[in-house]
């Protein structure tokens, strides 16, 4: 895997409303993924963990997170 893989924004095509809020989620979660990976190459441990689940009422329902975060090396000394 190479070590600093860079994600590129690229234009989604148009479509309807649902369509676009996945493309929403998946274009985060890329953003996320490449977090974690600058944050583990500086030394930093990085697990998402689920905190939550949004429910709207309707049957549909998301995982809601939040990251914990442990320094290493040096870091790891001040905690």
């Amino acid at each position: 895997m190479n070590a600093d893989p860079e994600f590129q924004r690229i234009d989604l095509p148009e479509g309807d409303r649902e369509t676009r809020a996945i493309h929403r989620v998946a274009e985060a979660v890329h953003r996320l993924n490449d977090a974690v990976i600058r944050a583990v190459n500086e030394g930093v441990s990085v697990e998402v963990i689920r905190v939550s689940r949004y429910h709207n009422g309707a049957g549909a329902w998301g995982d809601q997170v939040v990251p914990t975060i442990r320094g290493t090396g040096a870091k790891a000394a001040e905690e």
